[in-house]
């Protein structure tokens, strides 16, 4: 009988593009997790068995009676990190709470590994690119904190419960499957976006912030490699991203591979980390992970699909749970 892997997120860019692998290269069955409410349905491979439930508010136990899987995968969340600060409570529903149910779900029914993607953003801004996995988490953002909260909670869990865990920190993934249509988060899509629809793409301040960005499929293997490997248990690992670009550079690369005549537009500045970009010789080392697609090839693979998708309604927050000093060009369009 095949063992089985369940992901959380299995909707989404990086638990659809993991499942597919998984399928494709493993023995193990995959059933999936997702309540549709950021990811797509028809990301998810046809042989994953899916359940669209959520995390916070439905009962778990059945599908782990029935599937009894042996490996976790978290990759559920809602990942826009400025935006965190004006849904406070809705990020911390989505990004702890339902991490700390699936964790009681996974002690529980004796689940052997878990394998948890959590962010670089733990880091904050108190430290001095590369950020390596030894430095204590600062987080200047609660998106941030709901992450630091989870990598804490999962060391009790391992401590108290032997639920054997690895925690990723992935770098600025980008790719296929990605959701371009969420106007809050993932630089490279919201320019996508913007370009396919016309409209200059957007800035936040001068554009000299720098950041590494990771094509999603090097990381694939590595993944795996953490659920299979011992000496991945109770370890923190970044994941991605071997050279830095500024914001303007990354936005010069992809205009002209759209072959566009078109020009960036500066918006006002929000508060972010302005320099920020990770290690990778641990993710060689345990996960043997490799920096094989550079930004440029990465993008252009991303814009072909990119080009071919539907149109589908852009993602906007029409009730923010705190207005004060929310930045003006979230206020404009809704």
């Amino acid at each position: 009988m095949n063992k089985t892997v369940l992901i959380t997120g299995v909707a989404g860019f990086l638990g659809s593009r993991l499942a597919n692998w998984i399928q494709n290269n493993t023995s193990y069955n995959v059933i999936g997790i997702d309540n549709l409410s950021s990811g797509f349905i028809d990301n998810i491979p046809n042989k994953v068995k899916f359940y669209k439930l959520d995390l916070i508010h439905d009962n778990l136990s059945a599908i782990f009676e029935k599937h009894k899987p042996e490996i976790i995968y978290h990759f559920a969340a809602y990942a826009a990190e400025g935006l965190s600060p004006f849904m406070r409570r809705f990020n911390y529903q989505n990004n702890l709470i339902a991490s700390v149910n699936l964790i009681n779900c996974s002690i529980k029914y004796d689940v052997k590994r878990f394998i948890f993607a959590s962010s670089m953003s733990v880091y904050g801004d108190k430290y001095t690119p590369p950020f390596h996995e030894d430095l204590q988490q600062c987080p200047i953002d609660p998106y941030g904190v709901a992450k630091f909260s989870v990598e804490q909670d999962l060391k009790i869990a391992y401590d108290q419960h032997n639920l054997k865990y690895t925690i990723i920190r992935p770098h600025n993934f980008y790719g296929c499957n990605q959701n371009i249509w969420d106007k809050y988060r993932n630089v490279l899509g919201i320019w996508m976006y913007q370009i396919l629809n016309n409209k200059q793409p957007t800035i936040f301040g001068n554009g000299e912030q720098k950041r590494a960005f990771s094509y999603v499929d090097d990381s694939l293997i590595p993944f795996w490699n953490a659920s299979q490997r011992d000496n991945c248990i109770g370890e923190i690992i970044n994941l991605g991203g071997i050279k830095e670009y500024t914001i303007n550079e990354a936005c010069e690369i992809l205009i002209s591979i759209t072959g566009k005549k078109i020009k960036p537009a500066y918006l006002e500045k929000r508060r972010e980390t302005k320099y920020a970009w990770s290690t990778w010789e641990k993710s060689i080392k345990l996960l043997d992970f490799e920096h094989k697609i550079n930004l440029e090839e990465g993008l252009t693979k991303m814009w072909y699909w990119a080009k071919k998708q539907p149109m589908r309604k852009r993602f906007f927050w029409e009730d923010y749970e705190i207005e004060k000093n929310l930045y003006k060009y979230w206020k404009i369009e809704k």
